[in-house]
């Protein structure tokens, strides 16, 4: 804030709330100033703001949270610097703060705390752990009920159930299962298909603890692979061993997209792996950084990324091998450590 001459920051993020005073609410604004904060939310998250709310004091709002800002003193004195990320008002909303707050100056921010968001420290670590841990210990329950004609919505239910009877406080996303031919689908919602022998089956699911997210995806088969399987999900599992062998601090997330893509491109299937490695996991299931041939971010110790190379073949099934990883100095510490070979069932 002092380097962007900024007096005050005025967020209304959900993730950016919890990550700065740990308020999990639906509606909340936070004034953060460099030597007091200020949090408004209204009379539903009464109870709930007075106990998670840290290092801010709290104002209970009746009706509009911007209506009360013309209030507060440190908007109202002075031409106040206020920095607010684009990404997050509308036009329509900026537009109201300028007419609430004639004096202050709003000054455009691009990713002004999500860089902070992207470095864990052991807190969100441990809460990323465990989220990854009550995952695995579902899926492998519920591989068990994997067999010809189960749906593929009966084992996404069972799989969400288990892990929120563990613990989860509710899926990190919505349940990826897609067998066979849906396989090629890389985000393909289950469905009422039947499983089949001989089928892929892709699952691609996360755990939520205390608001941070595990992701993980695994591609099994029904029966006994064919050549062709065994074939194809090798060349993703080499490509995504390379990644995660070369990732650690000081490497361009474009470089290791490369690594990757370069593998699977070398194995005759590049246009078939039509999305970027991976993506940052925290308190948002698609966090900063993005690991893309586009991104211009280099990786630092102690970001939490996945790895999740695939390929995609139409009309065929697909292969996607996921896992959340540490950046910490030399190899990257893998977090998820379900079974990576492939499972024959």
């Amino acid at each position: 804030m002092a380097d962007e001459h900024l007096d005050l920051l005025l967020t209304t993020s959900t993730p950016q709330l919890q990550y700065l005073v740990g308020y999990t609410g639906s509606n909340g604004l936070l004034l953060l100033g460099p030597k007091s904060a200020e949090f408004f939310t209204d009379g539903r998250y009464r109870d709930q703001a007075k106990t998670e709310v840290r290092g801010a004091k709290v104002a209970i709002i009746s009706g509009d949270l911007t209506a009360h800002l013309p209030n507060v003193p440190a908007l109202s004195n002075g031409r106040p610097r206020v920095g607010i990320e684009t990404g997050q008002i509308t036009e329509k909303y900026g537009a109201r703060l300028r007419s609430l707050l004639p004096r202050a100056l709003f000054v455009a921010l691009d990713d002004f705390v999500s860089p902070l968001m992207q470095v864990k420290d052991a807190a969100e670590l441990a809460n990323i752990r465990r989220a990854a841990k009550i995952a695995e210990d579902a899926f492998g329950g519920v591989l068990e009920l994997v067999r010809p004609g189960v749906r593929e919505r009966e084992l996404a239910a069972e799989l969400e159930y288990r892990m929120m009877k563990a613990g989860s406080e509710r899926p990190a996303f919505e349940t990826i299962v897609a067998s066979g031919y849906r396989s090629a689908l890389p985000h393909g919602r289950a469905s009422e298909k039947k499983v089949q022998k001989g089928d892929f089956i892709t699952f691609d699911f996360g755990a939520t603890l205390n608001g941070y997210v595990s992701d993980i995806t695994r591609t099994v088969v029904v029966g006994k692979a064919t050549a062709r399987q065994r074939r194809v999900y090798n060349l993703v599992w080499r490509a995504h061993g390379a990644a995660i062998a070369k990732a650690r601090p000081g490497v361009a997330c474009a470089d290791l997209d490369k690594i990757a893509r370069g593998i699977i491109t070398r194995g005759g299937y590049g246009k078939q792996f039509d999305h970027s490695l991976g993506h940052g996991i925290g308190l948002v299931i698609h966090e900063a950084p993005a690991l893309s041939p586009r991104s211009q971010t280099v990786l630092q110790s102690g970001m939490v990324v996945t790895i999740e190379p695939g390929i995609y073949i139409a009309k065929w099934g697909g292969v996607r091998i996921e896992d959340d990883i540490l950046i910490r100095p030399g190899r990257a510490q893998v977090i998820t450590q379900f079974e990576r070979s492939l499972i024959e069932l």
